[in-house]
C-alpha cells in the first residue's frame, strides 16, 4: 500500500479540488444507464456491517479503507481509518483515492455526503434495517455494488436460514422476558433504547420484550419511567466510559435498584458491533443473547 502523506498544502489542494468538483461535476451514479462499468478495485467501506459483509463475501482484497466502526474482523484494523461514519470528512475519504464508496444508510454528515456525491467517485448507499430481512437485503445490495451478485445470493440464503433457526430457537428460551437496553449512564441519567433502534431489533430477534418500546429512538428516562418499565434484565454494550458501568455501579441507581433487574443484579453485556451490527454474525449474537436471557425465564 502506498504511503499517504498529509500536509497543509495537501489539505488545501484537496479542498480546492472538492470545491471545483462540487461546482462543475454532476453526481456520479454507481452504474451509468446503458453502460457496463468495470468492477471497482479500490473500495472504501463505511459501516461496520458493510465491512463484515465484504469479508464474508471474500472480496476483502479490494478494500483500501474503512470507517472507525469497522472493527471486525481483526484484519480490517490494518486498513486506513477514514473516520467515524456519522462524522466523515470528504477530504479524509478521498485522500486514499477510492473508486467506490460503500456507505451504510445513516452515514454523514449530509454536507460531506453531498461533496462525495459530487466528487465523481461512485457511491453505493447500503440499506440498514434492524431485521433479519434487512440483513439479507444489505448483503444483496453490497453484492450488486461489488458486481458479485452470485456470491451475495449464496451468502444471503445461508444467513436467511441461519437467522430463522436462531430466531425460532431463541423464542422458546426468552418469551416474556422484559429487557431494558441502556446506551449510557452519564451523570446518573439513563439513556435507553425505544422502538426503531438496533437494540429493539435484536431484542425482537431474540424473542424478548423491549421494556420501553412506547417511544421511538433513544430517550432519557425519568425514575418513574424506569420503575414502571420493570425490566427483568438490563442489556448494555461492553465498552468503557458512560457506556460501560459495572453491575454494582448501575444498580446503585435508586430507580434501577427497585426493578426486578436491580433486585436480582441482572446485567448482560455484549460487544456493540457484534450485538447491534446486523451483519453476518447476527444469528450468533441472537443465540448468545438468548442463552443469557433463558436463565432469567427459568
Amino acid at each position: 500500500m502506498r504511503e499517504i502523506f498529509h500536509s497543509r498544502f495537501y489539505g488545501v489542494a484537496v479542498a480546492t479540488a472538492l470545491t471545483a468538483a462540487a461546482l462543475v461535476t454532476p453526481a456520479k451514479s454507481l452504474f451509468a444507464e446503458g453502460t457496463q462499468q468495470p468492477p471497482a478495485n479500490r473500495v472504501v467501506a463505511v459501516g461496520g456491517s458493510v465491512t463484515e459483509v465484504i469479508y464474508a463475501l471474500g472480496e476483502e482484497e479490494r478494500l483500501i479503507g474503512r470507517d472507525s466502526t469497522s472493527i471486525y474482523p481483526q484484519d480490517a484494523l490494518e486498513l486506513p481509518d477514514v473516520g467515524y461514519m456519522r462524522a466523515l470528512s470528504a477530504e479524509g475519504v478521498l485522500s486514499i483515492d477510492p473508486e467506490l464508496i460503500l456507505m451504510l444508510d445513516g452515514s454523514g454528515p449530509p454536507e460531506t455526503v453531498e461533496l462525495l456525491q459530487k466528487s465523481g467517485v461512485a457511491i453505493a448507499n447500503i440499506p440498514n434495517a434492524f431485521t433479519a430481512e434487512g440483513i439479507v437485503t444489505k448483503v444483496r445490495a453490497i453484492g450488486e455494488a461489488l458486481d458479485v451478485p452470485e456470491k451475495a445470493e449464496e451468502l444471503a440464503v445461508k444467513l436467511e436460514t441461519d437467522l430463522e433457526a436462531a430466531r425460532t430457537q431463541a423464542a422458546d428460551q426468552t418469551s416474556g422476558v422484559r429487557v431494558l437496553f441502556i446506551l449510557s449512564t452519564n451523570g446518573g441519567r439513563i439513556l435507553a433504547s425505544g422502538s426503531d433502534t438496533a437494540a429493539d431489533g435484536i431484542l425482537k430477534l431474540a424473542g424478548a420484550e423491549n421494556a420501553v418500546a412506547d417511544f421511538s429512538g433513544y430517550k432519557q428516562l425519568s425514575d418513574e419511567a424506569i420503575i414502571s418499565a420493570a425490566p427483568d434484565a438490563v442489556l448494555m454494550m461492553s465498552r468503557g466510559g458512560d457506556h460501560g458501568a459495572s453491575a454494582n455501579e448501575l444498580f446503585s441507581h435508586p430507580a434501577l435498584a427497585q426493578t426486578p433487574a436491580g433486585i436480582n443484579n441482572r446485567l448482560i453485556k455484549m460487544g456493540g458491533q457484534y450485538l447491534l451490527g446486523f451483519g453476518p454474525r447476527t444469528a450468533d449474537a441472537v443465540r448468545d443473547l438468548a442463552v443469557e436471557l433463558s436463565s432469567i425465564r427459568n
